[in-house]
């Protein structure tokens, strides 16, 4: 290996693109591979971890496994690698640990007795010899005073391993560092992120997320990690988070629960968003009133362009959502009174802000019954390239619309979320327990 850098600290080199020799992007690194190899003959200290390769995240979001062995420099600001990649999607094995994903964060005793220490980072170097990176020191925080007057707590310092219990024996591990490394990234990509993980894992990174950020995570998610996250935490954070959910997918993760539970936590909600998911959980599953968001944007005739496209550029309404304004008589809270038609964003933005959004109607598509089968729903979508079409009841009024991620949701297989290419994401063995 010709690396410039024979000793470099992992946190810096988190989020860096891999190239291969001629300079083509491969990806980028999210994480590095360690080996916990016990402890050494003489029982005083474990011996150091071996780096033995990168998750390096390429085209497609997938993440995959570069051994260190096909590293061939590390400089402070990109990796280069041979080329070649084992484009198979990477499982942890054995006694393999995750340096960020499950060191970083975690708690360690310090040996001199001196009290606790949080790890923030790890320094791995190259021996000069065999090429090998091991892990040789960590960049710890003091968690606690002890060992004399001087020793202060959030004292941060680098310590040899051998100075420090080994991390990935510790119990909790908090995730405050994890999820502040992992803020920029799509929740669809954090959802694939967490699932990979173990269980206990999965809880801790829940736990240190925000109630919204959670619930954008929890959407994406399969059934069965939303269900089990969703049932570990405090029941007042859990309908929290339900309501920061959309009221289609509080309803669906809701409908996995036993009726008791779900009922304990749609009472805690906030009456206007559990009435919101009530009504959705009224409806047989497959059907259009099963499906829908009973929140889309819903103006009145007279409303301009103008309204409308300030409606449409708030922050909490999904590009699907966004995709047109439903057009009815008041009362505009689901159900509405008549349904008019609905007015697609993209005619909004060829008329000037003072038109009413009533002389801009498209008439010539029909809204679909709640009761409408998802077969029908995905017809008429199709048949009119369409994103969002309303939904209205048998007095033909408003009660939500159907986005096509809803109806992809209900059409693909269930474990869509976990297959790649027939390669399974989760890990051989995961429990929850």
């Amino acid at each position: 290996m010709s690396s410039n850098i024979d000793k470099i600290f992992i946190a810096r080199l988190i989020g860096l693109d891999v190239f291969d020799p001629l300079g083509d992007r491969l990806g980028r690194l999210r994480d590095v591979v360690v080996l916990m190899r016990g402890s050494s003959r003489y029982g005083r200290s474990s011996r150091r971890p071996l780096v033995v390769g990168l998750v390096v995240e390429v085209l497609g979001k997938k993440r995959v496994f570069v051994p260190m062995t096909r590293v061939t420099s590390i400089d402070a600001d990109k990796i280069i690698s041979t080329g070649l990649v084992n484009l198979r999607r990477f499982e942890q094995r054995g006694a393999e640990t995750l340096a960020v994903g499950e060191v970083f964060d975690r708690t360690v005793v310090l040996r001199d007795g001196s009290g606790e220490a949080t790890v923030e980072d790890m320094a791995m170097e190259r021996k000069r010899n065999t090429g090998d990176w091991l892990i040789t020191q960590l960049f710890v925080r003091r968690t606690g005073t002890g060992g004399g007057l001087m020793r202060r707590r959030n004292e941060t310092l680098i310590i040899d391993w051998e100075d420090a219990g080994d991390p990935s024996a510790a119990g909790h591990q908090p995730a405050t560092q994890w999820v502040a490394s992992h803020e920029e990234q799509q929740p669809a990509d954090l959802a694939d992120e967490i699932h990979d993980m173990s269980a206990k894992r999965m809880l801790e990174i829940a736990h240190e997320l925000q109630d919204d950020r959670l619930a954008d995570v929890l959407e994406e998610l399969p059934e069965e990690d939303q269900v089990y996250i969703l049932t570990n935490m405090a029941r007042d954070r859990a309908a929290t988070v339900l309501e920061e959910m959309e009221p289609d997918d509080a309803a669906d993760l809701l409908n996995e629960l036993p009726d008791a539970q779900a009922e304990e936590l749609l009472a805690l909600m906030q009456p206007e968003d559990a009435e919101d998911v009530r009504r959705l959980l009224e409806y047989e599953e497959g059907t259009a009133g099963s499906l829908m968001t009973p929140v889309p944007i819903i103006l009145p005739p007279e409303a301009t362009v103008a309204e409308a496209l300030a409606h449409i550029r708030q922050e909490e309404v999904s590009p699907a959502v966004a995709a047109a304004v439903i057009v009815s008589r008041p009362p505009l809270e689901t159900p509405t009174g008549k349904y008019l038609g609905m007015v697609h964003t993209q005619k909004l933005l060829r008329y000037p802000p003072p038109e009413a959004v009533g002389n801009l109607i498209d008439r010539s598509l029909e809204p679909v019954s709640d009761l409408a089968s998802l077969q029908d729903v995905a017809r008429e979508l199709a048949t009119y390239d369409l994103t969002i079409i309303p939904v209205v009841n048998d007095h033909d009024r408003v009660v939500g619309a159907i986005t096509i991620d809803d109806v992809l949701d209900a059409l693909l297989p269930e474990d869509w979320r976990t297959a790649d290419d027939g390669t399974p994401i989760r890990k051989v063995g995961k429990r929850y327990e």
